[in-house]
């Protein structure tokens, strides 16, 4: 059966699908041909809406509009524990009044665009593909832009300043970490399936956390202006324990999000978070 599984041309990615890439999965990876679909999220996250893939990354914020399509799958989630998008600028250097700025996005479905839109409501968010929002920042094409993936490390080598830490004040309201990815399984493929695709799929992040050498080195050529060290620690901030399985904190920090996006009109009220049971 061919199974696609769609991630990001990222470095935690990467990393995380390593077992894929290698075939380093347990032997009920032997019934399914896995091909890899690799896409920026917001893509993902469009193709979600649809059900297209039968497994995919996709942002919290859209899964609120996919759960007809998806169930989530306990391991492979990123967290910020402190850390996350930020929204940078030429010219801010410190929390900056937003309002009525431009502020690219990297897609009206990322969590990224909806914790812009939660802590700066009166800033007028303006999509673009996530690895454009850098320079088109530092190039002075748009005077701010939200930043995810490596740019969270390397903005201030452009010349960049902070304008708002969004990970910081979603910390600052909750006290939780913050939910930003995860991955999903179509509801429509057998039960035995989904089951069997759970468990090779937290499979696949223990073997990436165990063999980590190996799969840092399939990441790193993903891991756009970062040396070595740097890619070694952005793995590690999204691809660590709390991707086994988000824990309690971890899923009421998910439920608090998807609440406060549907109090505020912007997601649908009472989205369930309805994980995918394992073989």
């Amino acid at each position: 059966m061919r199974i696609r599984i769609g991630h990001s041309p990222d470095a935690d990615d990467a990393f995380a699908h390593w077992a894929y890439a290698v075939g380093r999965l347990p032997p009920a990876a032997a019934r399914y041909e896995f091909t890899e679909v690799i896409e920026d999220i917001e893509r993902l996250n469009e193709r979600a809406l649809d059900g297209e893939l039968e497994v995919t990354a996709i942002s919290l914020f859209a899964y609120a509009r996919a759960a007809g399509r998806y169930r989530l799958l306990s391991s492979g989630a990123s967290f910020g524990e402190g850390y996350g998008p930020v929204v940078v600028a030429r010219t801010a250097d410190g929390p900056a009044d937003l309002a009525g700025t431009d502020v690219a996005v990297p897609g009206r479905l990322t969590t990224a665009a909806l914790l812009l839109r939660l802590f700066a409501p009166a800033s007028r968010p303006v999509e673009m593909p996530f690895d454009q929002i850098l320079p088109a920042v530092a190039e002075g094409r748009i005077p701010a832009g939200v930043l995810i993936h490596e740019g969270q490390l390397t903005y201030a080598r452009e010349g960049l300043r902070l304008a708002l830490d969004l990970a910081l004040a979603w910390t600052a309201r909750t006290n939780l970490p913050l939910p930003l990815g995860f991955n999903a399984i179509r509801r429509d493929l057998p039960e035995n399936v989904r089951r069997d695709l759970a468990s090779l799929h937290r499979a696949a992040v223990r073997a990436a956390l165990e063999n980590r050498e190996d799969a840092l080195a399939r990441a790193r050529p993903f891991a756009k202006g970062l040396d070595a060290a740097e890619a070694d620690r952005f793995v590690g901030m999204y691809v660590n324990a709390r991707s086994l399985d988000p824990g309690p904190d971890g899923r009421l920090a998910m439920r608090t999000l998807l609440d406060w996006a549907a109090a505020e009109g912007l997601a649908p009220a009472g989205v369930p978070l309805d994980f995918q049971e394992e073989a």
